[in-house]
């Protein structure tokens, strides 16, 4: 098994695609890859004003408010409320996006997958879990607060930490929230399948 670390202090703030706002991005696949040329990307960004959001063709996203009362989003025309902290919100990326903070700056976490690359699914967790990793698979943990521990593994994960796995850590215990993704190949019979995610309470 090898897990590699990464932590948020050694991350540095970008400009958006856009313009209105700055990302860090925690890890990506391939790594270093552009924003046109990613097969999956998860950053942290900071919002501070109303706006839209970049367009990203083939590509499906997770949003979690993770700081702040959240957004009032529109996407493709429909109207999407995000205000409950730490529950992932799933949209298309290639959608036209605005949107309204609802009550000052929030930090959101992203999860952002090419559909034709890669199949995601996004929880958040708290207290135990063991987690898994299926064949072929990778698996990223970000402590969203407070700290995240993989006991078998020895690993203690302080607020926005990372950890990539790529085989079975054995258990994890949260004493906040921590964000779980098993990012891997597409099903062939359904190449389409959108990013799905959702909070375990």
């Amino acid at each position: 098994m090898t897990v590699r670390v990464l932590r948020a202090a050694d991350r540095t703030a970008v400009p958006w695609k856009n313009g209105g706002g700055v990302t860090r991005e925690i890890a990506a696949s391939p790594e270093g890859a552009p924003l046109d040329a990613f097969h999956w990307r998860i950053s942290l960004a900071d919002v501070g004003a109303d706006g839209p959001f970049s367009a990203f063709p083939d590509v499906d996203r997770t949003l979690t408010v993770v700081e702040g009362a959240g957004m009032d989003l529109t996407v493709g025309g429909k109207r999407m409320l995000a205000d409950e902290r730490y529950r992932p919100y799933d949209f298309p990326g290639d959608a036209e996006t605005d949107g309204r903070l609802l009550a000052g700056p929030v930090v959101n976490f992203n999860v952002m997958r090419r559909r034709s690359r890669t199949a995601c699914l996004t929880s958040v967790v708290r207290g135990g879990l063991l987690v898994l990793v299926p064949s072929g698979s990778t698996v990223v943990i970000v402590a969203l607060d407070g700290t995240t521990v993989l006991e078998e593994a020895r690993v203690t994960l302080g607020q926005y930490d990372a950890a990539v796995l790529d085989a079975s850590p054995g258990s994890l215990h949260t004493e906040g929230h921590a964000a779980v993704l098993t990012l891997s190949e597409p099903r062939t019979e359904n190449p389409d399948r959108r990013c799905r995610g959702f909070a375990v309470r």
